[in-house]
């Protein structure tokens, strides 16, 4: 059974050439462009540059004696220390024992997590603010653009049940081995057996199966359907408590736990929205700076474009190296 993996170029590319264009636009060119005002003369906010500095290093240079940026770098590393710490190492422990626990482990989860949705809650109202049927902003903008006559029910069953599954199942059609919709309840087992068959055939890989609510709320008429997969338990015998997390629980957290300390360590680089309300240009005394709050104020509040943007490519030099230390002391391996 061969695979079918990216032999349809056509859907792959309608979907790539968009993002790549987005990515091209709003990350690429202002990425050279901060390269190249770090090498030039631009002194104030919206000016043109004067041209290269003299010398063309003359930022770079200054970086080693700003002592404002020195405070700003001793307090970053203290700030990503303590992120990786407590959002990365307490977050961990507390994993763990939330799953060791058999009484109230929903509850704990919930409250955990319950600050996550917070920010999730203003996103679900702008969610509705959009697709709105009476005057959301996509059937506002499509209306006027000509092309709809008529305000569409994006929300609407027949909609989500009957258009969207379908695309959803031809969008993951060039990036998955198979790619199937569920139609009837009562097929759920052999499409998942047909979808494991394919993943692990020849090089492994994903498989996408689509099942829409209106088929999952349906009822299952036949016996095969009714019955659950049996669960087997591994047999552990000899490996509990703290042996089971060292030899078995953290191995298998290793890539997931790199990938939390890159993100933790790159969000405490560029963190600049909390630590600016919190303590304003540099409070008290200059001595509150961080690496995002100083790169703002010398690009923003003085109009030293050209050094703003030699400190942002430092935040962008510190953050791989540091990227990559982590990568290194943890080592993701592909086999788990």
């Amino acid at each position: 059974m061969s695979s079918t993996l990216y032999k349809r170029k056509t859907p792959l590319i309608v979907f790539l050439v968009p993002a790549f264009i987005f990515l091209l636009l709003f990350l690429y060119y202002p990425f050279v462009q901060n390269i190249i005002n770090s090498f030039s003369d631009i002194t104030g906010l919206g000016a043109p540059s004067a041209g290269l500095n003299s010398p063309w290093y003359a930022n770079y240079a200054a970086l080693f004696t700003d002592p404002k940026l020195r405070t700003a770098l001793f307090n970053t590393i203290i700030l990503t220390i303590c992120t990786v710490v407590f959002q990365v190492g307490v977050a961990l422990i507390l994993a763990l024992l939330v799953d060791s626990i058999r009484v109230g482990a929903q509850l704990f989860r919930t409250l955990y997590f319950f600050p996550i949705v917070i920010s999730a809650t203003a996103l679900g109202l702008m969610f509705n603010l959009i697709f709105l049927y009476n005057g959301g902003m996509l059937n506002q903008l499509l209306e006027n653009a000509g092309l709809i006559a008529k305000s569409i029910d994006w929300k609407d069953d027949g909609l989500f049940f009957g258009v969207l599954p379908h695309f959803l199942v031809t969008m993951f059609t060039p990036i998955t081995k198979r790619s199937k919709q569920v139609v009837n309840p009562d097929t759920v087992n052999e499409v998942v057996r047909i979808a494991f068959k394919y993943a692990e055939s020849e090089k492994p890989g994903a498989c996408h199966i689509d099942l829409p609510c209106n088929i999952a709320a349906m009822p299952v008429e036949s016996e095969v359907g009714r019955q659950p997969l049996k669960h087997h338990k591994p047999n552990l015998e000899g490996c509990t408590g703290l042996a089971r997390v060292r030899y078995i629980t953290l191995p298998l957290l290793r890539n997931v736990l790199c990938t939390c300390l890159v993100l933790a360590i790159t969000g405490a680089l560029k963190v600049f929205d909390l630590p600016w309300v919190m303590f304003g240009a540099g409070m008290p005394q200059d001595q509150g700076w961080l690496t995002g709050t100083y790169m703002y104020d010398q690009t923003f509040n003085r109009g030293n474009v050209d050094y703003g943007s030699t400190i942002a490519m430092l935040i962008v030099i510190l953050g791989v190296i540091l990227s990559n230390v982590a990568n290194r002391v943890f080592r993701p391996s592909d086999d788990l």
